[in-house]
């Protein structure tokens, strides 16, 4: 079970972003914790989306938008910072995270682990296979 919460925006201008709280609970053994919380953002789903096109037979869900038009200067709202976006994108993650992390296949690539388990993701990791312990 994942939950996608909490979005929070930080930085200004062009560093600014919006990361959200992937919170874990799984009985699933191959999972080294039962239960973990860590923050992600949008680029950090489109990374792990990639890895899992790279290296698993594993047909991966569309992320929700990239929402070109919200990032659009002039809008009468704050674009990708707006709350019913991020609500609306948030709902897209969530199913999107669920979706993946519920195939057999998946659940095996070392990327999920990471981007599941550990609160920074190396990105320089080398792609492989969880063994069930």
């Amino acid at each position: 079970e994942i939950d996608v919460s909490n979005p929070q925006t930080v930085g200004v201008g062009r560093g600014r972003f919006t990361t959200y709280e992937i919170r874990v609970k799984t009985n699933l053994p191959i999972f080294k914790l039962k239960e973990s919380t860590v923050r992600r953002r949008y680029s950090d789903f489109e990374w792990l989306r990639s890895e899992l096109e790279r290296e698993s037979k594993v047909v991966v869900p569309p992320l929700p938008g990239k929402a070109f038009l919200r990032q659009l200067p002039f809008r009468g709202d704050d674009g990708i910072f707006d709350d019913n976006f991020i609500e609306e994108r948030k709902q897209g993650l969530e199913q999107f995270i669920n979706k993946v992390a519920g195939h057999p296949l998946a659940q095996n690539e070392r990327c999920l682990h990471m981007f599941l388990q550990d609160e920074i993701i190396d990105k320089s990791y080398t792609p492989s296979k969880i063994r069930h312990a």
